[in-house]
């Protein structure tokens, strides 16, 4: 083995010409404002999803609960996740079933 061929890539160069690892990927990329872009999401979509994970984190904080024998709370954090976990469900696919809801697109366009 030849000990001397090994090269050091990664470290060369002072420490004003170094990139960091972000730079580097994102001038790799052909697409560079793959890096940056964000997703509009509809705010009755955005309550769903919200409301879906309130819910199973309630839910579970509630099974968490029962393990400790606090029957009250249990009742509690497991009948508020539940109901937001539906509240979730229902924000999240209203504008697919009412498609006249405030909020949903009318036509294409929009």
């Amino acid at each position: 083995m030849k000990i001397q061929m090994i090269t050091n890539l990664g470290f060369a160069g002072t420490s004003s010409s170094r990139q960091s690892w972000l730079d580097r990927i994102q001038e790799k990329t052909r697409n560079s404002s793959d890096m940056t872009d964000t997703i509009v999401v509809p705010r009755t979509i955005f309550k769903g999803y919200l409301g879906i994970m309130a819910g199973t984190t309630l839910v579970t904080l509630g099974g968490l609960v029962n393990k400790m024998k606090h029957p009250k709370l249990f009742k509690t954090t497991m009948g508020a996740g539940l109901l937001t976990s539906l509240y979730g469900t229902w924000a999240f696919v209203r504008p697919f079933i009412i498609k006249d809801a405030p909020g949903v697109a009318k036509n294409k366009n929009n």
